[in-house]
Protein backbone atom coordinates (compact mmCIF):
# COMPACT_ATOMS: atom_id res chain seq x y z
CA UNK A 1 0.00 0.00 0.00
CA UNK A 2 2.70 2.40 0.74
CA UNK A 3 3.77 1.98 -3.20
CA UNK A 4 0.15 2.61 -4.37
CA UNK A 5 -0.32 5.82 -1.83
CA UNK A 6 3.04 7.48 -2.88
CA UNK A 7 2.47 6.40 -6.71
CA UNK A 8 -0.86 8.32 -6.19
CA UNK A 9 0.23 11.06 -4.46
CA UNK A 10 2.83 11.87 -6.40
CA UNK A 11 1.75 11.40 -10.04
CA UNK A 12 -1.15 12.90 -9.23
CA UNK A 13 1.05 16.04 -8.20
CA UNK A 14 2.99 15.35 -11.49
CA UNK A 15 -0.34 15.89 -13.59
CA UNK A 16 -1.21 18.76 -12.58
CA UNK A 17 -0.40 22.06 -14.83
CA UNK A 18 0.69 18.75 -17.70
CA UNK A 19 0.58 19.13 -21.04
CA UNK A 20 -1.59 16.05 -20.87
CA UNK A 21 -4.10 17.74 -18.51
CA UNK A 22 -4.55 20.51 -20.42
CA UNK A 23 -5.68 18.07 -23.28
CA UNK A 24 -8.32 16.23 -21.51
CA UNK A 25 -9.50 20.08 -20.79
CA UNK A 26 -9.58 20.50 -24.41
CA UNK A 27 -10.94 17.38 -25.69
CA UNK A 28 -13.83 18.29 -22.40
CA UNK A 29 -14.75 21.34 -24.29
CA UNK A 30 -15.96 18.59 -27.56
CA UNK A 31 -16.85 15.76 -26.03
CA UNK A 32 -18.78 14.50 -23.30
CA UNK A 33 -16.56 13.75 -20.30
CA UNK A 34 -17.47 10.79 -19.65
CA UNK A 35 -16.01 10.20 -23.23
CA UNK A 36 -13.06 11.83 -21.94
CA UNK A 37 -12.89 10.08 -18.92
CA UNK A 38 -12.93 6.76 -20.60
CA UNK A 39 -10.04 7.17 -23.05
CA UNK A 40 -8.15 8.62 -20.79
CA UNK A 41 -8.61 5.42 -18.21
CA UNK A 42 -7.40 3.34 -21.30
CA UNK A 43 -4.54 4.90 -22.69
CA UNK A 44 -3.29 5.51 -19.00
CA UNK A 45 -3.60 1.45 -18.32
CA UNK A 46 -1.63 0.81 -21.29
CA UNK A 47 1.10 3.71 -21.22
CA UNK A 48 1.70 3.12 -17.80
CA UNK A 49 1.48 -0.28 -17.45
CA UNK A 50 4.51 -0.49 -20.16
CA UNK A 51 6.47 2.22 -18.06
CA UNK A 52 6.09 0.28 -14.78
CA UNK A 53 7.58 -2.83 -16.46
CA UNK A 54 10.65 -0.52 -17.90
CA UNK A 55 11.00 0.47 -14.43
CA UNK A 56 11.30 -2.60 -12.78
CA UNK A 57 13.57 -3.91 -15.33
CA UNK A 58 16.28 -1.21 -14.36
CA UNK A 59 16.35 -2.59 -11.02
CA UNK A 60 18.11 -6.29 -12.35
CA UNK A 61 20.92 -4.37 -14.14
CA UNK A 62 21.70 -1.50 -12.25
CA UNK A 63 22.14 -1.28 -8.29
CA UNK A 64 19.65 -0.45 -6.14
CA UNK A 65 21.27 2.64 -4.78
CA UNK A 66 22.48 3.90 -8.10
CA UNK A 67 18.39 4.01 -9.03
CA UNK A 68 17.12 5.34 -5.87
CA UNK A 69 19.42 8.27 -6.08
CA UNK A 70 18.63 8.86 -10.02
CA UNK A 71 14.83 8.40 -8.97
CA UNK A 72 15.20 11.71 -6.13
CA UNK A 73 17.27 13.53 -8.76
CA UNK A 74 13.97 12.75 -11.38
CA UNK A 75 11.83 13.91 -8.70
CA UNK A 76 13.46 17.34 -8.64
CA UNK A 77 13.63 17.29 -12.50
CA UNK A 78 9.90 16.58 -12.77
CA UNK A 79 9.54 19.78 -9.94
CA UNK A 80 10.88 22.36 -12.28
CA UNK A 81 9.47 21.12 -15.50
CA UNK A 82 6.38 21.66 -13.51
CA UNK A 83 6.96 25.20 -13.53
CA UNK A 84 8.50 25.85 -16.72
CA UNK A 85 5.44 24.71 -17.95
CA UNK A 86 3.43 22.60 -20.74
CA UNK A 87 1.93 23.82 -24.44
CA UNK A 88 -1.19 22.15 -25.72
CA UNK A 89 0.34 21.79 -29.03
CA UNK A 90 -1.30 19.40 -31.67
CA UNK A 91 -2.09 16.49 -29.86
CA UNK A 92 -5.97 17.15 -30.44
CA UNK A 93 -6.44 17.06 -33.96
CA UNK A 94 -3.58 13.93 -34.08
CA UNK A 95 -7.02 11.29 -34.77
CA UNK A 96 -10.73 12.02 -36.20
CA UNK A 97 -12.72 9.04 -35.93
CA UNK A 98 -15.07 8.70 -32.71
CA UNK A 99 -14.17 10.53 -30.03
CA UNK A 100 -13.32 7.75 -27.86
CA UNK A 101 -10.43 6.35 -30.36
CA UNK A 102 -9.68 10.52 -30.73
CA UNK A 103 -8.64 10.78 -26.88
CA UNK A 104 -7.33 7.29 -26.16
CA UNK A 105 -4.49 7.37 -28.96
CA UNK A 106 -4.25 11.01 -28.59
CA UNK A 107 -3.59 10.77 -24.87
CA UNK A 108 -1.07 7.79 -25.24
CA UNK A 109 0.85 9.67 -27.71
CA UNK A 110 0.58 12.85 -25.63
CA UNK A 111 1.79 10.56 -22.49
CA UNK A 112 4.92 9.12 -24.45
CA UNK A 113 8.20 10.79 -22.51
CA UNK A 114 6.08 12.87 -20.46
CA UNK A 115 6.91 13.76 -17.07
CA UNK A 116 4.30 11.34 -15.59
CA UNK A 117 5.14 8.32 -17.67
CA UNK A 118 8.90 9.08 -16.31
CA UNK A 119 7.70 9.44 -12.82
CA UNK A 120 6.32 6.06 -13.21
CA UNK A 121 9.44 4.39 -14.17
CA UNK A 122 11.15 5.93 -11.33
CA UNK A 123 8.48 4.99 -8.79
CA UNK A 124 8.68 1.05 -10.21
CA UNK A 125 12.40 1.25 -10.15
CA UNK A 126 12.06 2.72 -6.14
CA UNK A 127 9.77 0.39 -5.09
CA UNK A 128 10.56 -2.65 -6.90
CA UNK A 129 7.43 -3.78 -7.52
CA UNK A 130 4.60 -3.68 -10.55
CA UNK A 131 1.15 -3.66 -9.86
CA UNK A 132 0.86 -1.71 -6.72
CA UNK A 133 2.74 1.23 -8.69
CA UNK A 134 0.56 0.71 -12.11
CA UNK A 135 -2.91 0.72 -10.32
CA UNK A 136 -1.21 3.99 -8.13
CA UNK A 137 -0.33 5.98 -10.95
CA UNK A 138 -2.89 4.76 -12.98
CA UNK A 139 -5.61 6.55 -10.55
CA UNK A 140 -3.60 9.75 -9.48
CA UNK A 141 -3.21 9.99 -13.46
CA UNK A 142 -7.44 9.85 -13.36
CA UNK A 143 -7.72 11.98 -10.02
CA UNK A 144 -5.47 14.58 -11.67
CA UNK A 145 -6.94 14.93 -15.49
CA UNK A 146 -11.04 14.50 -13.85
CA UNK A 147 -9.68 17.91 -11.60
CA UNK A 148 -8.98 19.27 -14.68
CA UNK A 149 -11.94 18.78 -16.73
CA UNK A 150 -13.67 19.89 -13.56
CA UNK A 151 -11.52 23.12 -13.12
CA UNK A 152 -11.94 23.49 -17.26
CA UNK A 153 -15.55 22.46 -17.37
CA UNK A 154 -17.50 22.82 -14.79
CA UNK A 155 -15.70 25.83 -12.59
CA UNK A 156 -14.66 27.69 -15.91
CA UNK A 157 -10.68 26.80 -14.83
CA UNK A 158 -11.19 29.66 -11.44
CA UNK A 159 -8.81 28.01 -9.78
CA UNK A 160 -5.61 30.05 -10.37
CA UNK A 161 -3.37 27.96 -12.62
CA UNK A 162 -0.11 29.25 -10.89
CA UNK A 163 -0.99 28.51 -7.35
CA UNK A 164 -1.70 24.63 -8.75
CA UNK A 165 1.59 24.35 -10.24
CA UNK A 166 3.55 26.06 -7.55
CA UNK A 167 2.27 23.94 -4.91
CA UNK A 168 3.01 20.62 -6.92
CA UNK A 169 6.51 21.45 -7.47
CA UNK A 170 7.74 22.43 -4.16
CA UNK A 171 6.46 19.19 -2.79
CA UNK A 172 7.82 17.06 -5.71
CA UNK A 173 11.14 19.22 -5.29
CA UNK A 174 10.64 18.58 -1.09
CA UNK A 175 10.16 14.83 -2.12
CA UNK A 176 13.37 14.34 -4.56
CA UNK A 177 15.57 16.50 -1.70
CA UNK A 178 14.50 14.22 0.75
CA UNK A 179 15.50 11.51 -1.36
CA UNK A 180 19.10 12.66 -2.37
CA UNK A 181 19.68 13.44 1.57
CA UNK A 182 18.05 9.63 1.90
CA UNK A 183 20.16 7.72 -0.50
CA UNK A 184 23.31 9.54 -1.03
CA UNK A 185 26.48 8.45 0.63
CA UNK A 186 26.46 10.10 4.15
CA UNK A 187 30.41 11.55 3.14
CA UNK A 188 28.64 13.50 0.95
CA UNK A 189 25.92 15.29 2.20
CA UNK A 190 27.93 17.71 4.24
CA UNK A 191 26.14 20.87 5.69
CA UNK A 192 28.03 23.25 2.65
CA UNK A 193 27.13 20.38 -0.03
CA UNK A 194 23.74 20.66 1.29
CA UNK A 195 23.22 24.26 1.40
CA UNK A 196 25.11 24.59 -1.94
CA UNK A 197 22.37 21.89 -3.23
CA UNK A 198 19.70 23.92 -2.21
CA UNK A 199 20.97 27.30 -3.62
CA UNK A 200 20.98 25.33 -6.92
CA UNK A 201 17.62 24.64 -6.84
CA UNK A 202 16.06 27.47 -6.10
CA UNK A 203 17.96 29.33 -8.57
CA UNK A 204 16.72 26.05 -10.97
CA UNK A 205 13.17 26.75 -9.92
CA UNK A 206 13.62 30.62 -10.30
CA UNK A 207 14.61 30.63 -13.96
CA UNK A 208 12.52 27.36 -15.00
CA UNK A 209 9.35 29.41 -13.90
CA UNK A 210 10.61 33.06 -16.09
CA UNK A 211 10.93 30.59 -18.81
CA UNK A 212 7.65 29.62 -21.36
CA UNK A 213 4.83 29.06 -19.69
CA UNK A 214 5.90 29.66 -15.96
CA UNK A 215 5.99 32.66 -14.11
CA UNK A 216 6.36 33.42 -10.13
CA UNK A 217 3.69 33.89 -7.93
CA UNK A 218 3.52 37.57 -7.90
CA UNK A 219 3.63 38.22 -11.15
Amino acid sequence: MTAFFASLFLVLLAEMGDKTQLLAMAFASRYPWTTVLAGVFAATVVNHLLAVEAGNYLTRVVPLQYIQVAAAVSFIVFGLWTLRGDELAGEADAVRRSPFWTVAIAFFFAEMGDKTQLATMALAAQYQTVVPVWLGTTAGMMAADGIGIGVGVVLGRRIPERLVKWGAALIFIVFGLAGLYRYLPPGLVSPSVAAAGLVIVALAAYFAARMRGGRLPGD
